[in-house]
């Protein structure tokens, strides 16, 4: 932050920021200033509108494939684990990067008491909803390499699983409709939504903080080591066990029956997400814990350093499409299919063409198919 942003003035756009440096000291010290829209916010600013508007295309154009589009053709059990990332995701794009621009241009509050409430539990019901689908996608490709013979109940387990991770992002968010409001400094034509007064002791906001720090980073970060670990340990010692054609080595379901490719591709797939956000929010996340023990650090760190790491946190809303778009070829076909309706003006000779590479992009797309309510042989 800049050095003339202290007390009401901390912007809580993300789960550290909105810890009250204020709590301990309500009135403000001589020689306070106004905050004002400074060049890194104006960075910051322009650099959350590119993103939200790749976020938004992209993420959209993945629910559209999954729900209506070829990606109806994935495995039963991945379409709502699919659709409810993008979901997730979405929900961090209109809520959580719009807010964090237009906070940052006006610099103080102007929408009331009760959107201050509402915007500060969607902010923080989205960050967990995002975690914990990702936890939900990560014990789906545990059960399905270590205990492949369950694979006919995966669809009612995920679905489980996904209705769990809403409810406890709702819930663990819900806190915050008590905590902030909107209040007036005294003294100076200054409104901030801010916690101000919600702890009677600093610990206890640390506590509060550290706990939402559990529950984002470190829970799902923990629970997706131990599914992938133990996925990798596995993957590694059932390697030798057969060869697939051509001599590839692939793994053995039981029997003779080996795990399709199509598995193993989703599995890829799965680990790049996972280790996308954990790259894109452990700096982030590292920095909000030194601010919670050493909140002088605001007056130390650099303002463009903040700005930088809380965008490099939200690359990540932009990166799981990106991930789906590679692994998958079925939505490749979609935006292929979707440029080509555009092409009013093309030659038959042209549109043949398009067409040849829409029918071969649909068989290519079939190594996306597959069920986990479908024989052991077929891909899930």
């Amino acid at each position: 932050m800049s050095g003339n942003m202290s007390l009401l003035s901390v912007n809580p756009t993300s789960i550290w920021e909105n810890s009250s440096v204020l709590n301990a000291t309500p009135h403000f010290p001589s020689g306070w200033e106004t905050p004002t829209f400074t060049v890194a916010a104006h960075f910051r600013v322009v650099a959350t509108l590119v993103l939200f508007v790749f976020a938004a295309i992209s993420n959209l154009s993945v629910l559209i494939s999954v729900t209506r589009g070829r990606g109806r053709h994935l495995a039963s059990h991945l379409r709502p684990l699919i659709a409810s990332l993008a979901s997730a995701d979405l929900v961090m794009t209109f809520v959580v990067m719009p807010l964090d621009a237009i906070w940052n241009i006006t610099v103080q509050w102007y929408a009331g008491d009760a959107m201050c409430k509402i915007l500060c539990f969607l902010k923080l019901f989205a960050m967990h909803s995002a975690a914990f689908i990702l936890v939900v996608v990560s014990l789906d490709r545990h059960h399905a390499i270590l205990h492949p013979l369950e694979a006919l109940d995966a669809g009612r387990r995920n679905r489980r699983m996904l209705l769990v991770a809403w409810i406890l992002s709702i819930l663990l968010a819900s806190p915050q409709l008590f905590i902030f409001r909107a209040i007036k400094a005294e003294g100076v034509d200054f409104v901030q939504c801010v916690s101000h007064g919600s702890f009677q002791q600093r610990w206890q906001e640390t506590a509060y903080n550290m706990f939402h720090f559990v529950t984002l980073y470190v829970f799902p970060l923990l629970v997706m080591s131990f599914c992938y670990t133990r996925i990798l340990v596995e993957i590694n010692r059932q390697m030798p066990r057969g060869k697939g054609k051509g001599g590839e080595p692939c793994l053995r379901r039981s029997g003779t029956n080996m795990i399709p490719k199509a598995r193993m591709k989703t599995l890829k797939m799965t680990i790049i997400i996972v280790a996308s956000f954990v790259v894109c929010w452990t700096p982030y996340y590292l920095l909000g814990i030194w601010y919670w023990f050493q909140p002088r650090m605001l007056q130390l760190m650099p303002e463009y350093i903040h700005h930088a790491l809380f965008v490099f946190g939200n690359l990540n809303t932009c990166c799981d499409p990106v991930i789906y778009g590679f692994f998958t070829p079925s939505f490749r076909a979609d935006i292929a299919s979707c440029f080509s309706r555009r092409n009013q003006n093309s030659s038959p000779k042209s549109l043949d063409r398009l067409s040849a590479r829409r029918g071969g992009a649909s068989r290519e797309a079939e190594s996306d198919l597959g069920s986990g309510d479908q024989p052991s042989g077929q891909q899930t």
